[in-house]
């Protein structure tokens, strides 16, 4: 039913497809690109790559739209159950070791809605793709973290809830803001310096992608999450 619903919008006619557009509360005529494709992507000329990343089982239809790296948005209607429908993104490549950088930061600044269950967060990964970082900023509804408890923490800039596990492909730490946020600025390294030095669960890893978007597991009826601003920089 998921493929057959995704295939009805990848082959509907423009003016469709824009009013689809529209109803996500993105401008139509504003939007540089949209894709309503599974693995659909774009790259901006400042190099960060969008993604719809529609990646779980059970899925409804989902539309991403850009205007530029810092000005994107999600129309998502993924049905009431279980599990990670997508993780639509915004991705900047680091491709620096831990010790050899000085500052990595990202400032962000989103609107969610008060329905639907999700996670906006940061997705962040080792050039082999070994660990995975996750910090979430905010979230809604029957969601919740890989692993066990490790405790709170304040790092770069606020408090967390911490959280370790192993998805079986690769081991997971989770950082949930202990108050909900759509506006701020993250100083990561800090974090993963923590990770590496106070805890030791990983070495001297090459941090590869600095994702950040929307874990979607229901937004039953269509919900729009919109990016107004977002930005990595490394040194």
């Amino acid at each position: 039913m998921a493929r057959r619903t995704l295939s009805r919008f990848v082959l509907a006619p423009a003016a469709a497809v824009a009013a689809l557009i529209g109803f996500a509360a993105a401008p139509a005529q504003a939007a540089v690109w949209w894709s309503t494709d599974q693995w659909g992507n774009y790259t901006t000329s400042d190099g960060y790559t969008l993604y719809n990343n529609i990646w779980g089982s059970g899925a409804g239809a989902q539309t991403i739209w850009v205007n530029s790296s810092s000005n994107w948005g999600v129309w998502a209607d993924h049905p009431n159950t279980g599990g990670i429908k997508s993780y639509p993104n915004a991705k900047k490549v680091v491709g620096k070791a831990i010790t050899s950088m000085a500052s990595l930061k990202s400032s962000y600044n989103v609107t969610v809605p008060s329905s639907g269950a999700y996670n906006t967060s940061y997705d962040i990964w080792d050039t082999d793709y070994d660990y995975e970082v996750m910090l979430w900023v905010n979230y809604n509804g029957a969601v919740g973290a890989l692993g066990t408890s490790q405790g709170t923490v304040t790092l770069g800039g606020h408090t967390w809830n911490v959280y370790k596990g192993d998805n079986g492909a690769n081991q997971v730490f989770s950082f949930l803001r202990t108050s909900d946020s759509t506006s701020g600025t993250v100083d990561v390294l800090p974090i993963l310096k923590w990770i590496k030095d106070t805890k030791g669960w990983w070495g001297n890893e090459t941090i590869g992608d600095v994702q950040f978007g929307y874990e979607i597991t229901s937004s039953s009826g269509g919900l729009d999450f919109r990016t107004n601003s977002f930005s990595v920089s490394s040194s």
